[in-house]
């Protein structure tokens, strides 16, 4: 009684939104309604639960308002790189594929799902909308354990005990053989927009989507796992588009790096302030990272208020850039309280306890839904590992695997929940503002969940025997 009690307010939202009959910002809020009797449960002798709510919600508020600024620097940088045109770009399966793929390496350098948000942009300017966009835009999250430079791996290996290359190595061993599956969904979603692949185009996105994976594998192995995402996405990304629009004339040329130049200067400032070690930084929590005058954040908005100054229209940019984000913002808010409620309380490590007792001998292949749940109801692989990373590697021992299978496994499905999580898809609903619900996003989703369970499953099966 006590475990379906706690288990109530993911069950009322993810049947809020799956139904359509709710907004993602009514729905959570019911959810957290529903949660405080669990959570009054959960909590150890001693602590109010009026006092636990306060702290947990102040921990939310400093820990959503960084995706939620880095998504508004994101769309705001967007916004001021991105030219205007009279006429929407010529939708194509290849230009939609590298778009896509363009999304990926902007996530490998910024994180937070600011990937999404440029992908949407491009998709939007071919006139590719509805849930086939928004499917698509979230499909440039598949690098999301290396997003935004590594920190829910570095934080996830820390919790685990664990190096980082190791824990980046085991993660990339199912994360390459997900990305295979991933074509196939995107080719659907590409033909449900009116846009079918031809036969030769399918075999050269697979091409493209197998040298992805082939240099996740060998960056996790040789590289710094915070540079495997955007080494693998930059080196399939900037050969692919010189194929498809290669500069025919020094003007061309000339076009081609004024389209890119803004984004190599956002790369360049990003990775030279990620090497600033022991700057200042705000932490007013001891276990939670702390958010540093570097941060992804702050870079963004500088680099984009710089451009936007640079522009006689950069004010109606940035209160374009605001509007859009308001939907958003109030979800995700409202999702990491929601998350922080249930992390913080002990009700997620109870889920995950009671889930693993009931399948016995079967536990270990709980591994990847239960890390699913945690990055889709984190919202982050940050999250994810913040809330269950140390149950998993717990779970993992027990259960007797190698002591490095567990916390891989465990930030690659964080990261394939996070990348559908309720946050991200309410902030897709938001930015596309066309009546595209998240559950709709679901269920287009739904095969590239099934092939991340499956892929989890047969690692938990297979890698304690292969390595």
């Amino acid at each position: 009684m006590i475990t379906l009690l706690q288990a109530l307010p993911l069950l009322l939202l993810l049947g809020l939104l799956a139904s359509g009959r709710a907004a993602p910002v009514p729905a959570c809020l019911l959810a957290l309604l529903a949660a405080l009797p669990g959570v009054a449960l959960a909590l150890p002798p001693g602590l109010p639960l009026p006092r636990f709510l306060l702290a947990e919600s102040l921990r939310a508020a400093f820990l959503g308002i960084q995706p939620v600024v880095i998504l508004a620097g994101g769309l705001l940088f967007s916004l001021a790189v991105a030219p205007r045109v009279d006429e929407p770009v010529p939708p194509s399966p290849r230009r939609i594929y590298l778009m896509v793929l363009a999304g990926c390496f902007v996530e490998s350098v910024t994180g937070f799902a600011v990937g999404t948000v440029f992908t949407l942009g491009a998709l939007r300017a071919m006139g590719v909308r509805g849930a086939p966009g928004g499917l698509l835009a979230m499909l440039s999250l598949w690098l999301v354990p290396w997003g935004g430079l590594g920190p829910g791996l570095a934080l996830g290996a820390a919790l685990a005990g664990r190096p980082v290359a190791e824990l980046s190595m085991v993660t990339a061993l199912p994360q390459a053989a997900w990305l295979i599956c991933l074509p196939p969904v995107a080719w659907r979603a590409m033909e449900s927009a009116g846009l079918p692949v031809p036969g030769r185009e399918r075999l050269a996105q697979l091409g493209l989507q197998a040298a992805l994976a082939s240099l996740v594998l060998l960056g996790a192995r040789f590289l710094p796992a915070e540079t495997v995402a955007l080494v693998a996405s930059g080196a399939v990304l900037l050969p692919a588009l010189w194929r498809l629009a290669p500069p025919r004339d020094a003007a061309a040329r000339v076009r081609a790096l004024a389209a890119l130049g803004p984004w190599a200067l956002l790369s360049a400032c990003l990775l030279l302030a990620r090497s600033w070690h022991g700057g200042p930084a705000w932490r007013p929590y001891g276990d939670l990272p702390a958010v540093p005058v570097t941060h992804v954040a702050v870079v963004l908005w500088l680099v984009s208020l710089g451009f936007l100054a640079a522009l006689p229209d950069g004010a109606a940019r940035l209160r374009d850039a605001m509007r859009r984000m308001r939907r958003p913002a109030a979800a995700m808010m409202l999702y990491v309280l929601l998350g922080r409620w249930i992390a913080g309380s002990g009700v997620a490590t109870a889920l995950a306890g009671a889930i693993a007792e009931s399948l016995g001998p079967l536990a270990p292949f709980a591994i990847p839904p239960l890390g699913f749940l945690a990055g889709m109801v984190t919202g982050s692989n940050v999250g994810a590992a913040s809330s269950l990373m140390a149950v998993q590697t717990g779970l993992g021992l027990a259960a007797g695997l190698p002591p490095w299978l567990a916390p891989g496994l465990h930030n690659f499905a964080g990261s394939v929940g996070a990348m559908h999580s309720f946050a991200n898809t309410a902030m897709a609903c938001g930015l596309l503002a066309d009546g595209t619900r998240p559950a709709d996003l679901w269920r287009a989703a739904l095969p590239v969940v099934l092939a991340a369970m499956a892929v989890g499953w047969a690692a938990v099966a297979l890698l304690p025997v292969l390595l």
